[in-house]
């Protein structure tokens, strides 16, 4: 399997470099091998010791690898910036229909609009696979391992793991965590860091035999007040909403399916059902790139569209600017990252005006009345 041929790649040599009394120093580890985490150490794989933490393993078929509550779609930003580090996309992390237009329900006001979007349809899980898959086999990437905590020592930090119930440590001089939305980088380390505003993303896979090509993006307040979505996914359809946190999510949820029953939705059986946490950077503040010898990109950051929730055009952007950073000055890395951000930052301020006008029930009733930049749909009306 793909893992263990990581695995059997890595040279004896380079392990015995990394050895120094005793005790195996990396000069960076990766927390979290997502799309953040897998790009940073490709990036860096030549010009350090890299060791990537992924509490996901490969299921014992080598299909399978984990569950993420995530659309799976790739928006224009993100196919921009995978075309900017060279990468094209294997047919095996695709799924059919790709969708090019954006149906828009505001189900408060009964009004609808189509919108010309060109977005790639992918299998998340196979997504993630071939973006570890592509990390040079000098680093120590594993797999099925957790980090439960660290400390501050001579020379960098240690780092408390488990893997298979088994507890043990490594050192290493940096750690950047790109352990998403529940970062256990950040949390200790910048405690007094305002947090994004979170959300309990919830989503199911249902059989559907008939489908529109179409991503569904759903607004009622009743339900949330950020928004909902369907996306065909082959023979199934996924239905999502971010939602409170609490213990109405589950209830808030259920609604939303029974209003899009009523709208002529048919939700089949359901084969599948995740959830998970969902950040929404609405203040500069709340997104922080770290400091002292710890970095953060993607999610654990805050790095996320405040006004559509997508993510990996900035988990690949992230890690980028990480990656020059730590290149062009390894020992204030987290200095020369902070200043590379200004693009993002610029980026998600552009996002939040724009959300202004999405999730402003006036503004954006006022906006699909006109029909501005819509378009019509044979048989649609």
């Amino acid at each position: 399997m793909w893992l263990a041929e990581r695995r059997d790649g890595l040279q004896c040599e380079d392990a015995r470099e990394r050895v120094a009394d005793g005790v195996v120093m990396y000069d960076v580890a990766v927390i979290g091998g997502g799309p953040a985490g897998a790009t940073l150490a490709r990036m860096i794989a030549g010009d350090f010791r890299v060791l990537v933490v992924e509490k996901r393993t490969e299921s014992a078929d080598g299909e399978g690898f984990g569950s993420k509550c995530c659309g799976g779609l790739l928006a224009p930003d993100a196919q921009k910036m995978l075309g900017s580090l060279g990468l094209g996309l294997p047919q095996h992390v695709l799924l059919g229909p790709q969708v090019f237009v954006v149906r828009v329900i505001d189900l408060e006001r009964r009004v609808e609009r189509y919108y010309q979007r060109h977005y790639i349809n992918i299998d998340r899980g196979a997504f993630d696979r071939w973006l570890i898959s592509l990390i040079p086999s000098s680093v120590d990437v594993r797999m099925g391992c957790e980090l439960k905590g660290y400390e501050e020592v001579k020379g960098g930090f240690e780092l408390r793991l488990s893997e298979n119930g088994t507890a043990f440590s490594e050192r290493a001089g940096r750690i950047v965590g790109a352990d998403g939305a529940r970062s256990l980088v950040r949390k200790p380390a910048f405690s007094e860091a305002p947090f994004p505003k979170l959300y309990a993303a919830i989503q199911e896979w249902v059989a559907a035999e008939k489908q529109p090509p179409y991503f569904t993006a759903i607004f009622d307040r009743e339900v949330t007040d950020y928004y909902s979505w369907t996306i065909p996914k082959d023979d199934m359809l996924v239905v999502g909403a971010a939602l409170s946190p609490g213990e109405g999510a589950s209830e808030n949820f259920e609604l939303l399916k029974r209003k899009l029953g009523e709208c002529g939705f048919e939700l089949g059986r359901r084969v599948r059902k995740e959830a998970g946490v969902l950040l929404r950077p609405v203040r500069r503040n709340q997104i922080c790139t770290g400091g002292n010898g710890i970095g953060l990109i993607g999610e654990a950051a805050g790095w996320i569209s405040p006004s559509s929730a997508e993510g990996l055009s900035y988990a690949f952007g992230s890690a980028a600017e990480m990656a020059s950073a730590l290149k062009r000055e390894p020992d204030n890395f987290a200095r020369r990252y902070k200043r590379n951000r200004r693009g993002l930052r610029r980026n998600v301020l552009a996002k939040n005006i724009k959300a202004n006008f999405v999730y402003g029930p006036l503004l954006r009733r006022c906006l699909m009345r006109t029909g501005l930049g819509s378009m019509r749909v044979a048989g649609r009306g």
